[in-house]
């Protein structure tokens, strides 16, 4: 950033790397925000070495999201050009904690400690030069934690059993129906249990419930905690009446928000007129990514890709091929010079 001549440049408390284009007209009116995802799915100990095979880079994260963040500074690089005027600030950042249990924790922390609302804002995300994403997929996640007495399998048999517990509660939200036809849950990950011969004192699962607002959001946190409540009722009714009870509780462990923008909205029909214009057909779509943040507090905000083509996202075997790269690119750039000009 510092060597593309962006001003201010600095990394702040989320880990976000911030740098700012200074606008022709001054630094007075509201910026626009560009936004690329510094982290990947992969944990720490993952080699991210990256080979060549034929056309293609081959590595985890090479499209998701080093690809949008090679766009991003692509950008950055663009706007130097003197016959490049913009009238807006540009705001770029790398932000941190998108994937996963990350929960947007950069782009959070980014826009809670903005000193003036952006005027607009826009995510480059993986390659691509046709989606736009203007529909935020919103997600909750919850960890359910059963609790029971325990003991030996046939000795304590009648005992209040944490793990059919969470089975029940499985069952429970398997069956769950959402108010609204574009919203998911599903029971991701459960375990517990000590040993093939012992009854548990212990199971635990984890639930994704995923919406396009916040209404089918609500609900579904509804249905996690009464299947919860439910599945240990269900368990305790059933259990010997010498037996300890089994309990529950359930923690919240991540919380995307949900949201739209208007598919008429000026920011959505510059970047269609910008797909149109490099000769690509735009898709709108709807997706979880950095512009969610914006996009619930009312801010407009769409995400696009930074071109190219690509495949195996969030897998070892990820690749990206950078046939005709710069049509995606290019479609950026006018995006954004539609929006700061």
């Amino acid at each position: 950033m510092r060597r593309l001549g962006l001003a201010h440049v600095r990394v702040d408390e989320a880990g976000n790397v911030l740098g700012v284009h200074s606008a022709s007209a001054g630094e007075s009116a509201s910026p626009v925000v560009i936004l690329a995802h510094l982290d990947t799915v992969f944990p720490p100990e993952q080699s991210c070495a990256v080979r060549k095979d034929g056309g293609r880079y081959v590595g985890p994260g090479i499209g998701d999201n080093s690809r949008g963040l090679a766009g991003m500074l692509a950008l950055a690089a663009a706007i130097r050009d003197p016959a490049v005027r913009l009238s807006r600030p540009v705001l770029f950042a790398a932000t941190t904690g998108e994937e996963g249990a990350g929960d947007l924790r950069g782009a959070r922390h980014l826009f809670a400690n903005m000193d003036r609302k952006p005027f607009a804002a826009l995510a480059i995300d993986g390659p691509g030069d046709d989606r736009i994403v203007h529909q935020a997929v919103g997600a909750r996640r919850f960890r359910l934690d059963f609790s029971g007495p325990g003991g030996h399998s046939w000795g304590s048999a009648g005992a209040a059993n944490p793990v059919h517990a969470a089975g029940r509660a499985t069952e429970i939200l398997a069956r769950w129906r959402a108010p609204e036809s574009r919203a998911s849950l599903a029971v991701t990950r459960m375990g517990g249990g000590i040993s093939i011969n012992a009854i548990p004192n212990e199971a635990w699962l984890e639930v994704d419930v995923r919406g396009l607002s916040m209404r089918v959001l609500d609900a579904g946190e509804r249905a996690v905690r009464e299947a919860a409540d439910r599945a240990a009722r269900m368990e305790n009714a059933a259990r010997a009446s010498w037996s300890d009870p089994c309990t529950v509780s359930v923690q919240k462990i991540g919380d995307r928000p949900a949201g739209e923008l208007d598919s008429l909205a000026p920011l959505v029909r510059s970047a269609v007129s910008a797909t149109r214009a490099v000769d690509r057909e735009p898709v709108l779509v709807a997706a979880s990514t950095d512009a969610n943040v914006p996009i619930s507090l009312g801010i407009p905000a769409i995400a696009i890709g930074a071109g190219g083509r690509g495949g195996g996202a969030h897998t070892p075997d990820e690749w990206y091929e950078n046939a005709e790269g710069w049509v995606g690119l290019e479609r950026a750039l006018a995006v954004l010079v539609s929006v700061a000009h």
